[in-house]
């Protein structure tokens, strides 16, 4: 078992929680089945993430979307320093994790729409090293 600060952990929720809201947040859809979409494909993650994503509520930042996509991009970056230093095996994991997250969120309403498919390429990009 790897251990996470608590504010690695507190940046981890952010930056899987929040890349889900951002996707979600895109294209106003179902909510509902967007969360429970994200909810399932959190089983990509290792255990090890899973652990520290289920030990406290979701993290994410407060305001408009505006306001919150560059604090969720910053985290993804972040969560990925953390892991390279931490868990390598977690970190060649994590943005493909993630990513899938992401689609499984987009794909819930049966169409994904360009801002989704948009979000998703703004948040590849801060999962790259």
């Amino acid at each position: 078992m790897i251990f996470y600060t608590d504010e690695e952990s507190r940046t981890l929720r952010t930056a899987v929680y929040g890349a889900m809201l951002l996707v979600s947040h895109a294209d106003p859809g179902p909510v509902l089945e967007e969360r429970f979409a994200g909810l399932r494909a959190l089983a990509n993650l290792s255990p090890d993430l899973r652990g520290v994503l289920g030990a406290a509520r979701p993290s994410v930042p407060a305001g408009t979307d505006e306001e919150i996509e560059p604090v969720i991009l910053e985290a993804l970056r972040s969560s990925m320093k953390t892991l390279t230093a931490k868990s390598p095996e977690d970190a060649a994991d994590f943005p493909r994790a993630v990513l899938a997250i992401c689609r499984e969120v987009a794909e819930a309403d049966g169409v994904v729409v360009d801002a989704e498919d948009a979000m998703v390429a703004r948040i590849e990009g801060a999962l790259a090293l």
